[in-house]
Formats: C-alpha cells, sequence, structure tokens
C-alpha cells in the first residue's frame, strides 16, 4: 500500500545577528509551494532560541538563513549549539546565502560548518539545491514509512 506522499515539517530561521526578513518569507513561500509545512521563526534569532523551537517542533529539516555576511560565524554558532542536544543529532541543518563580508565564497569555512553538522552549506543561495534535498529527504522518508 502507498501512502500518501507528506511534506517535510521545516523550520526557516534567520541567524542571530541577521535583522533581515524577506529572505525568510521567500524560502518559505518557496518550501510551502512544494507541500512542505513550515514554522518560519523570524529574523535575530539567537542559538539558544533556535534549540528550544527545534525541541518543541521537531523539524525534519532547519534551514539557516543570512544576508548580512556573518551567516558563517552566527550559523557555527547555531548548528554547534544544536548538535550539544543529543536528540537532535541526526536533524538535517542547511545554511545559506551571503555568509560572508568578503564577497567571495570561503571554502574553508563552508567545511567547518559542515563539520560542526551542517548537511549543506549554501554560500551562493543555490535553491536547486535547495530543492534538490528537500526532495531526496522527503523520499526517504517516505520510504522509511512505507517500508
Amino acid at each position: 500500500m502507498m501512502l500518501p506522499k507528506q511534506g517535510l515539517r521545516i523550520l526557516v530561521s534567520g541567524t542571530a545577528s541577521d535583522s533581515h526578513t524577506w529572505n525568510l518569507v521567500f524560502l518559505q513561500l518557496f518550501l510551502e509551494e512544494q507541500g512542505h509545512p513550515v514554522t518560519n521563526l523570524g529574523p535575530c534569532v539567537g542559538a539558544d532560541l533556535l534549540a528550544a523551537e527545534c525541541l518543541e517542533h521537531r523539524p525534519e529539516l532547519v534551514v539557516l538563513s543570512s544576508v548580512n555576511g556573518h551567516g558563517y560565524r552566527d550559523g557555527l554558532t547555531a548548528v554547534t549549539r544544536l548538535r550539544r542536544e543529543h536528540t537532535l543529532d541526526d536533524m538535517p541543518v542547511v545554511i545559506g546565502g551571503k555568509l560572508g563580508v568578503a564577497g567571495s565564497r570561503d571554502p574553508e569555512a563552508a567545511q567547518r560548518l559542515r563539520s560542526a553538522g551542517c548537511r549543506a552549506v549554501y554560500d551562493d543561495g543555490d535553491l536547486n539545491a535547495l530543492r534538490d534535498l528537500v526532495t531526496e529527504l522527503a523520499d526517504a522518508r517516505g520510504r522509511r514509512v512505507s517500508a
């Protein structure tokens, strides 16, 4: 028996020092149009609040977004805090947007984010890659549910 495909529970959040809002609204709409229920925490979300919301909502994916260029620093703090919660160990976290102030990609910083626990780093805001990952996660969950 094939179960109906349901969207992933996704939590979208800005980083601690990023007060930009429209990127978060855009991401929410982008993900909802693909059939995923989204909780949008908004801008300026500190690591402790993010962890508390993840413990409460139990998202199947966390999408962090930065526009101000401090995404690497804030994202590292956020994902490190999330990984201290052992019940969130396997929760996928991705980050994207303008992650550095230098205006160029920093492969070493991106690797530090992945090593800290980010599943993917989209320092160019690659929506196609995000869509592909969301589809992959939803398909994998569907296979686990129907097995």
